[in-house]
């Protein structure tokens, strides 16, 4: 039996459980005390003072996220003490900010610019205690790093060591020379990190921001002689409408389709497409690797996150992942070629934009290997390496593309909802649960089993693999086989899985891995929320969207069938394998951008000697 104690709140009564928190013995008695470096279950650092309460017979105030609750305490939280302290503590931290709230990208979702504002600061008496004019780290394809607007909360810190495991990012130096940085103060492209954007996700001010590529599309866009076109993802749809007003988890398929459109884009398509396609190649390749003895346990690979991890902790395990490529790189190629031909188009002329919930997807467009439709051009039209072209142009995030509608004036409560655009804009359910957590293992089951039984499912729902659990695992019969499969999500329960392979201890046949802690509605991308149950509403978006569309199994989409009978041929022929196929790079002790020396494994962050000297 839990034990509780009693305590008591400005006054008021309350009984909570003992051990936890005076911050979290407030919160959940529906009182509100500010704190910035704090996460509940991974930082507790007690650095910004926010969170200081008075407690009765105390001679001095208290950290209320680091000290515990007892029978009889009495707090205020608000008495004129601790409200003095907070402003004092708020006016130190802005003291060392810089004053560009009205150009930041987080102006509208500022956790400090929101805390000034109620806590009644608005100008400091304090001089800066430390440099306001440090180096921005703009090296990564995917996130920006502003060392100048960290406030040392450390929540990127935790996120990127305990949900993902890389550890790429530390606090280096000491005293007023703090800074969080990554090993040698390099830069996040020489650094193992991962492009996942979690970081971003939990960053309470500027400091950490994706890479915009919304001036490059504007520029596109206005360009006559480009014919650009835009594909969007699954989870996009279930996020984009925060951003207006919508509950969290509508999903806005429709309206999303009108808004690309008004935006000027000359084909609009659906992600989704592509997803289909992704299972029948990889639902083919796992049936292969099934029946001639191939590598296995098979793991997806749509999550470009994931691969970066592998690539960098576990080299030697990379005959594991599957070679298709996400959909994203399987969508750009198409259109580059298969698209192109039918409409007559040089793909030199072409210029293909995603939309993605995922800062990875940055990163994912510009590796070198993702440029399968210049290859298929280069001998039709005696290309040379000069003009070379990638498969995806620019990658906006759901935050990019809602800052462009709103600079656009498009006022997208109000659009009637439209369709995708042929040939690359039919999809199935299957396509969309790609968004969520255990969505890919699901879709791919829903066809594997059909293409190896021959007979149609009884049950189309395989709710074994679904919810936010970090690792899930099953038994699912297909035909004469006990298939064992199992779903991770973020990258520390990934670890827990691919350890089990290292150690041949793995009972599993598919293993499907996303790098954000539930799937594609969590990643680095979307809207930030700090509502518990934002991925919640999220997922279940996802799922009433696949429930909403009359196909539910990617094998039956009609496009994705004319797309092999056209084009393609058959899944894992030639030209399959040309496009939508890859391979990967063992980067293991080498950077992602260039072979310089990267820290020792076992310490692949900011290193010790870094973390403490100047």
């Amino acid at each position: 039996m839990n034990e509780s104690v009693s305590i008591s709140i400005d006054g008021w009564r309350y009984t909570v459980p003992a051990g936890i928190t005076i911050l979290q013995a407030c919160r959940d008695s529906g009182i509100e005390v500010p704190a910035l470096c704090y996460m509940e279950g991974l930082v507790a650092d007690a650095a910004c003072s926010l969170c200081v309460v008075e407690v009765k017979g105390a001679r001095t105030l208290t950290r209320s996220c680091v000290n515990l609750v007892f029978d009889g305490m009495a707090i205020s939280t608000r008495s004129e003490r601790v409200r003095d302290a907070r402003k004092t503590n708020l006016e130190l931290l802005l003291a060392n900010h810089p004053q560009d709230c009205f150009t930041c990208d987080r102006n509208q979702n500022c956790e400090l610019r929101t805390l000034a504002f109620d806590l009644g600061v608005r100008e400091t008496p304090y001089a800066p205690t430390r440099r306001l004019n440090r180096p921005v780290d703009d090296s990564s394809d995917s996130i920006v790093r502003d060392p100048n607007k960290c406030i040392l909360c450390k929540r990127c810190v935790a996120v990127c060591a305990k949900v993902q495991g890389v550890h790429a990012i530390d606090t280096i130096n000491r005293g007023q020379n703090t800074v969080v940085s990554t090993f040698g103060n390099n830069g996040l492209a020489h650094a193992y990190c991962v492009n996942c954007g979690q970081c971003v996700m939990v960053c309470p001010t500027g400091a950490l921001v994706e890479k915009s590529e919304v001036a490059q599309v504007w520029k596109a866009l206005a360009d006559p002689k480009k014919t650009v076109v835009v594909q969007t993802a699954p989870a996009v749809r279930v996020a984009i409408g925060e951003a207006f007003g919508f509950p969290q988890g509508t999903p806005l398929t429709g309206k999303l389709s009108a808004a690309l459109r008004r935006l000027g884009f000359n084909g609009v398509f659906d992600t989704n497409f592509a997803a289909d396609l992704t299972i029948m190649e990889e639902g083919h390749e796992l049936i292969d690797r099934l029946t001639h003895q191939g590598v296995l346990p098979m793991i997806t690979s749509c999550s470009p996150g994931w691969i970066k991890f592998a690539e960098h902790f576990y080299p030697d395990l990379l005959g594991h992942l599957s070679t298709c490529k996400s959909p994203q790189q399987m969508f750009g190629p198409l259109a580059k070629t298969f698209y192109a031909e039918k409409l007559h188009l040089d793909p030199r002329d072409i210029v293909v934009v995603s939309i993605m919930p995922c800062t990875a997807k940055k990163f994912e467009a510009r590796r070198p290997e993702m440029d399968g439709a210049f290859r298929y051009w280069k001998t039709k039209l005696g290309l040379t390496d000069t003009g070379h072209f990638p498969d995806v142009d620019q990658v906006l995030t759901t935050r990019e593309l809602a800052r462009m509608l709103k600079e656009a004036g498009i006022d997208f409560a109000r659009l009637a909802d439209e369709p995708f655009d042929d040939p690359l804009g039919e999809s199935t359910g299957a396509a969309v649960i790609f968004g969520v957590t255990g969505g890919v293992m699901e879709a791919a089951l829903r066809t594997a089993c059909e293409v190896v039984t021959g007979q149609p499912l009884p049950k189309i729902d395989f709710e074994q693999v679904r919810g936010l659990e970090g690792i899930k695992q099953a038994d699912i019969e297909v035909g004469d086989l006990s298939l064992k499969v199992a779903v991770a999500n973020g990258l520390a329960n990934a670890r827990v899985l691919v350890e089990q392979i290292k150690a041949g201890e793995s009972p599993y046949h598919f293993i499907e891995i996303m790098t954000c802690p539930g799937g594609c509605i969590g990643g680095g991308g979307q809207p930030i929320s700090r509502e518990k149950n934002t991925k919640n509403r999220r997922m279940a978006g996802i799922y009433q969207a696949d429930k909403s569309l009359p196909l539910r199994k990617s094998h039956e989409n009609p496009s994705v069938q004319a797309l092999y009978q056209q084009f393609l041929g058959q899944p894992l022929g030639h030209l399959s394998h040309e496009l939508l196929h890859t391979h990967y790079l063992k980067r293991g002790t080498r950077t992602c951008s260039d072979d310089s020396p990267v820290p020792p494994k076992g310490n692949p962050g900011a290193g010790k000697e870094d973390r403490n000297h100047g």
